[in-house]
């Protein structure tokens, strides 16, 4: 399928998705978020094996939502708009292959969700984090608190949230909102790196259960989180990749799975 707003590529078993609006600063629009969308749906009939988010140009991953439109968005509007967001996101959280952002630059707003609903988070040195929404008289409408008070707490998501305050690559990373920095030039070629010479030499169903389990386990209590792990332990425990594994260990050899 052809694009407007975002560029899809593939390569070494993995898909690479470029949000394309430079001159808007890779601003979302619904439209853009819904190619997001159809990409991770033809992703996983292909069976890609693990999906790269960047956005085009060295200034910005995504600066947000694009603005304008919200100018005609009332009550009514807003519930069929944000449901096709979330709509996006979940795709996204809940593809069962590893995905990376890859942070280039700004990174606020519906950016920062889109950042916070992928598996791994590199980020450049220049990037720079927030949500600004408050500014506007709204908050993140996509999961965006919650998501980051999951990864830093609820007092310092509170701050962010209701301050609008910015968050530099540093501290970013400090908080626990981002996974690794690395110098702006070399952004990509780690992030390629990780999946290729990393996740990708993983078992891919120990893969999906990890992200199952991360993904669903916080949200419940404990004693039914732990049995999570066991019934997705015993899948994995039931594939050739485990006997694979097993069997390297024993011998003294780097595995080779094969997703079977």
């Amino acid at each position: 399928m052809s694009f407007k707003d975002i560029l899809v590529s593939e390569e070494d078993g993995m898909g690479i998705v470029t949000i394309n609006r430079p001159k808007k600063y890779n601003a979302l629009s619904v439209d853009t978020e819904a190619e997001i969308g159809t990409a991770f749906e033809e992703f996983e009939e292909k069976g890609t094996r693990g999906v790269l988010i960047t956005g085009s140009g060295d200034k910005a991953f995504s600066s947000g939502a694009d603005i304008v439109p919200y100018l005609e968005m009332d009550l009514v509007k807003s519930i069929a708009y944000l449901k096709k967001l979330r709509e996006v996101l979940r795709k996204i959280e809940n593809f069962g292959r590893p995905v990376v952002a890859a942070i280039n630059g700004l990174c606020l707003g519906g950016g920062l969700e889109l950042a916070l609903a992928c598996h791994f988070r590199i980020s450049s040195e220049k990037a720079v984090f927030g949500f600004p929404e408050i500014n506007v008289g709204v908050f993140p409408a996509n999961g965006g608190g919650q998501r980051l008070a999951r990864l830093v707490g609820k007092g310092r998501a509170l701050w962010y949230v209701a301050t609008g305050e910015q968050i530099k690559a540093e501290e970013a990373l400090n908080l626990g909102i981002v996974h690794k920095l690395v110098p702006h030039e070399k952004l990509m070629d780690t992030c390629r790196n990780f999946l290729t010479d990393n996740l990708f030499k993983k078992s891919p169903t120990a893969l999906w259960a990890i992200i199952t389990s991360l993904n669903k386990g916080p949200e419940m209590d404990l004693d039914s989180a732990c049995q999570l792990d066991a019934d997705l332990s015993s899948i994995c425990m039931g594939t050739q990749d485990f006997k694979e594994g097993v069997t390297a260990f024993v011998e003294k050899r780097k595995p080779q799975f094969k997703g079977a």
